[in-house]
């Protein structure tokens, strides 16, 4: 699943390509990728139709664009293989588009007729998906009011995460992955800031000080702004930007997907264990297991 750099890099690409255009029209080619619609297809093409698109927003792995002439959004939902594309009105369609949105006016007055570009939703299992929502006063879509501001945002509070994670009876890795207390940090980048942080990802949160706490949140931003550089990770051509180029953090990792490999640290292999459905990549010396951890 794309996080939070994958999705801030794809925000970046619509700011440029559709903020400030108005909708000319929109065309659902597959019901499925409107379901969060709960109106249908053909209310959410018509609803789309005349508005002006805002600057693209983004809290954690959720991104959308909000209507400038209305107290609504459209809500990304990228999924497992979603992917929002700028292409040519003229280029072929992909084998998986899903969603079309055309505009009344070229990106730039530089642009004629043929370099007028549309927006496209494309995606290969239909796991994502576009859908119309009411804002809060915060100017979230209602859906997503309940998801905690991520480590990027000026106004994420180190102080009361901290607090939170001391009252919380879990483990860093389970809280670092809870949108609920911190957005955007999914199974990769929290395999690399708890390397980075030489925490065991079953580690207790309830034993953290503040220093580490601190310490760990450093290190989380830093692997997410260099990730930011490089593009973020992409695996497959599934995790793309908007004009489908893929980025190339994955050769800077240090733990995820590294089983077998050399800590880059010390030395030793790196091990990989199965957790919630997931894997978690860590150095066993590095990252010393709490005393009830295997």
């Amino acid at each position: 699943m794309p996080e939070l750099p994958e999705v801030e890099v794809v925000r970046r690409g619509l700011e440029r390509w559709v903020a400030h255009r108005t909708v000319a029209d929109a065309e659902v080619l597959h019901p499925r990728a409107v379901r969060r619609h709960v109106a249908g297809a053909d209310d959410f093409a018509h609803r789309l139709k005349g508005h002006r698109i805002g600057v693209p927003r983004r809290r954690g792995k959720y991104l959308w664009l909000p209507l400038e002439d209305t107290d609504q959004s459209v809500l990304a939902h990228l999924g497992m293989s979603g992917q929002l594309l700028m292409q040519p009105h003229a280029a072929p369609d992909e084998k998986h588009l899903r969603i079309r949105i055309r505009f009344t006016e070229p990106q730039s007055p530089d642009e004629g007729p043929a370099g007028d570009t549309e927006l496209r939703f494309v995606d290969q299992r239909t796991f994502g998906g576009l859908s119309l929502h009411d804002n809060t006063p915060e100017g979230l879509p209602d859906v997503i009011a309940h998801i905690a501001r991520d480590p990027l945002d000026p106004l994420f509070d180190d102080e009361a995460f901290h607090q939170a994670l001391r009252r919380k009876r879990t483990t860093i890795k389970r809280a670092l992955l809870d949108q609920s207390l911190i957005s955007g940090v999914g199974n990769i980048y929290a395999d690399e800031a708890l390397w980075r942080a030489r925490i065991h990802y079953e580690r207790p949160t309830a034993g953290l000080t503040r220093p580490r706490t601190l310490q760990l949140l450093g290190h989380v931003r830093d692997v997410m702004n260099a990730a930011l550089v490089a593009g973020g990770t992409s695996f497959d051509s599934l995790y793309v930007n908007v004009n489908g180029e893929s980025g190339y953090f994955d050769r800077s990792l240090d733990a995820y997907g590294r089983e077998g490999l050399p800590c880059r640290r010390c030395g030793t292999p790196i091990r990989r264990r199965a957790w919630m459905n997931r894997s978690s990549y860590f150095c066993p010396r590095c990252q010393r297991a709490p005393r009830a951890v295997s």
